[in-house]
């Protein structure tokens, strides 16, 4: 097979969940472990950081990987779901994984005559373990799919757990409370392995207190810390002042839900140098903040994309993301706010909905999956929420429109869900 061919063969495993939602859904973790003895345990090779939570993952992901490279580490990074190009999942230093080790990786799969039926992201999980100890990393930053505990990437031995946040989201598979939801996040803390939590509070602290306790793992909450005493934007950046001896960061990703992420990775860089799985200078951080999307290649978290009319995409999908992003969105100033929005079906968005501005312009819209909320049904929902627009059966026909509609005092807002940006990204104009 070719790298084309190659795709399609991993994408038409059990189809990727993020394509199809729960029909691709494959809780458990013997194939992981299947798929791993097959190929000679290749995460035992290096050391890893394993990063889990509802919001955030990415960016604390992406900021903890940039802030280990600056220091001079080879280092892995393992992220889903991709934008545009699937190798961007595997990436070493920043570099995507190379067609050719995509190809050889599944045709050594396919020669091993496995009998099982193992996932996209179990397959993919195991390439990326593979890829890491053949590129010799030093470290690998491990995200989390979905979940925790059920979650392929678990059966790793990691040096440091995060957990970032909890809200409501895939409520049908982790459970439709938030301790349950913990609970289920919780089950990547191991034995003895240190853990920082970003932020939780009364039943869902004591789900990780209560784990903690169990598996003899150290546990800090970032929010106790206390890091971060405040925060401005300027030109563009995230402007924080910390409570460390950093002094005053600039941070690259100026969504304001990233200043709870800050902290979350400030607390594990903190735990990191402390228990000394690595060593992390204060220079090293300032310059992953400042520039982690050049360091590792991450998109789509409030990315400005142009000045005039403003334009700004962001991957946030759920309430625990929206609460931010929609005081953000009113926040900026601007003629007229034009959102380009589309959402996936298997989700309850009539809360996301409640805070939209009502003052903006819709282009409803959806993605090219399975899983996408047809336009229509979108836009009914919306004029539910007091929301007024048209529906558009693309996400290039709504953003070409909204484009063509702003003045440069405009904000042109392209959101809602993960797949929505990625199909804008995929334009030309984008590349």
């Amino acid at each position: 097979m070719n790298y084309s061919e190659t795709i399609d063969f991993l994408y038409s495993q059990l189809p990727m969940f993020e394509r199809s939602g729960a029909n691709a859904y494959k809780p458990g973790l013997q194939t992981s472990r299947d798929l791993d003895n097959m190929f000679g345990n290749p995460h035992r090779a290096y050391k890893t950081i394993h990063i889990a939570g509802t919001n955030g993952k990415g960016s604390v992901s992406s900021l903890l990987a940039a802030a280990l490279q600056s220091e001079g580490y080879k280092v892995g990074l393992y992220t889903s779901p991709h934008l545009v190009d699937f190798r961007e999942r595997i990436v070493v230093n920043g570099e995507k994984i190379p067609q050719q080790y995509v190809v050889d990786f599944v045709r050594r799969y396919q020669q091993m005559g496995y009998e099982g039926h193992p996932s996209f992201f179990e397959l993919t999980s195991t390439m990326a373990f593979d890829y890491f100890r053949a590129a010799g990393v030093d470290y690998a930053v491990i995200e989390v799919g979905l979940g925790g505990r059920l979650d392929s990437t678990n059966i790793i031995s990691p040096q440091l757990c995060v957990v970032t946040n909890i809200s409501l989201d895939h409520t049908q598979f982790l459970g439709d409370t938030l301790p349950k939801i913990a609970s289920e996040k919780a089950g990547i803390i191991k034995a003895g392995v240190p853990v920082v939590v970003g932020e939780a509070e009364g039943d869902v602290r004591r789900v990780f207190e209560q784990k903690a306790e169990a598996e003899g793992a150290p546990i800090v909450f970032a929010q106790d810390l206390h890091l971060i005493s405040g925060h401005t934007h300027s030109g563009g950046m995230l402007q924080l002042a910390t409570a460390t001896s950093l002094g005053n960061v600039n941070s690259q990703l100026s969504g304001e839900y990233q200043v709870r992420n800050a902290a979350t990775v400030l607390a594990a860089i903190c735990e990191i140098n402390r228990r000394g799985v690595a060593h992390i200078s204060d220079e090293s951080v300032r310059r992953a903040f400042a520039h982690v999307s050049q360091l590792t290649g991450l998109r789509g978290r409030w990315t400005t994309l142009h000045t005039s009319p403003l334009t700004v995409c962001d991957t946030g999908h759920n309430i625990g993301g929206w609460q931010y992003l929609s005081q953000q969105i009113v926040s900026v100033p601007a003629t007229c706010r034009r959102m380009v929005i589309g959402f996936v079906k298997d989700k309850d968005i009539r809360h996301i909905l409640a805070l939209m501005p009502k003052d903006a312009c819709y282009y409803f819209t959806q993605a090219g999956i399975q899983r996408a909320l047809d336009a229509k049904s979108l836009m009914l929902m919306g004029q539910e929420a007091g929301l007024k627009g048209s529906c558009f059966d693309t996400v290039e026909q709504a953003y070409n429109q909204a484009k063509a509609d702003a003045a440069g005092t405009d904000l042109v807002f392209v959101g809602g869900s993960t797949y929505v940006v990625a199909e804008l990204l995929a334009l030309p104009e984008f590349l």
